[in-house]
């Protein structure tokens, strides 16, 4: 089950702490080395990818949270992400849709599908799409033995099925690398051709392997990454799509990107998109001044979207 949820099944082996346990000892495991820029020397990221897998994303049991946390880390670090796509626990799927994307972009995501149980199936599917083995990883065994004798009691009364099951998660493909990226956290991030990297499903942990990663991963220089100046405005979307159009055409030569976002009855934010900060402030004031409108940061739009939102639900 590749669940995006911590009640999932395998969720507890996964985890990094165990909320009905206290007093149990830090893990402090070393990371591992940075490897050379798979990518070849002097190039970056550019664009990117998520894959999202998991029958209960598309049954609507389970809200996907990971795909937009991604995007959001994606442009804060100046990388395009170019495409999301949620597919079933299905092997040929899964075997398509990865090979089509580490073809196309410099970085993809996995999310799901790498618990104990009979549907999660990423490793294995991986593993033929890009003809490779499954072996089991010592180290990854070693790690999750250890954490798990100081949270799981019951885990020494398990039969050899069900270890089996539980090993299955350290049963990767055997020309993977192999990054150890949190000292308190027994699962490594498995990278394949250099480019697609395999995460839990389960939210707080696909965030915090997803920020450990980053020292890994070869990221635009700061002075490519875009910066973005949101506006909002209590006009009526309708009333402003004129001036949008033409600012839109004004701005296409100078690559800067105007978006328009409504919210139900309460007005609209505009959002531009430049790799020039100074260019961006200074066409936001403009914005704001024709729209009689003001700017805004990320963090206050997002609030203000979030407080919307739970008053609807």
């Amino acid at each position: 089950m590749s669940s995006n949820e911590a009640t999932a099944a395998g969720g507890p082996d996964l985890s990094t702490k165990d909320p009905q346990q206290s007093g149990e000892p830090k893990f402090n495991f070393p990371l591992s080395e940075i490897p050379k820029n798979p990518l070849g020397e002097g190039r970056y990221i550019k664009s990117a990818a998520a894959l999202i897998i998991g029958d209960e994303i598309l049954n609507g049991k389970t809200l996907d949270r990971n795909s937009n946390y991604f995007a959001r880390y994606c442009f804060e670090h100046g990388i395009d992400l170019k495409k999301i796509e949620v597919i079933p626990d299905d092997e040929d799927e899964i075997i398509e849709a990865s090979r089509r994307m580490v073809d196309k972009y410099d970085f993809v995501i996995t999310s799901g599908g790498i618990g104990p149980t009979h549907d999660d199936i990423t490793y294995a599917s991986l593993a033929k799409a890009f003809t490779q083995g499954l072996v089991h990883h010592h180290e990854t065994l070693r790690r999750m033995q250890e954490m798990s004798k100081h949270r799981w009691a019951s885990l020494a009364q398990q039969t050899e099925e069900q270890r089996t099951a539980r090993e299955r998660m350290a049963l990767f493909p055997d020309r993977a690398e192999i990054l150890f990226i949190a000292p308190d956290i027994w699962v490594p991030v498995v990278r394949l051709e250099g480019k697609l990297c395999v995460f839990p499903g389960i939210p707080r942990l696909f965030q915090r392997m997803l920020e450990g990663l980053t020292p890994f991963l070869t990221l635009p220089p700061i002075h490519e990454r875009p910066y973005r100046q949101q506006i909002f405005t209590a006009q009526p979307e309708s009333s402003i799509a004129p001036y949008l159009t033409e600012l839109q055409a004004r701005m296409k030569s100078q690559g800067i990107r105007i978006g328009s976002y409504p919210t139900f009855g309460t007005g609209v934010y505009v959002s531009i998109i430049s790799s020039n900060h100074a260019d961006a402030h200074a066409l936001a004031l403009e914005v704001a001044a024709a729209l009689d409108g003001r700017l805004v940061s990320d963090e206050e739009a997002r609030a203000i979207l979030k407080e919307k939102e739970k008053g609807a639900a």
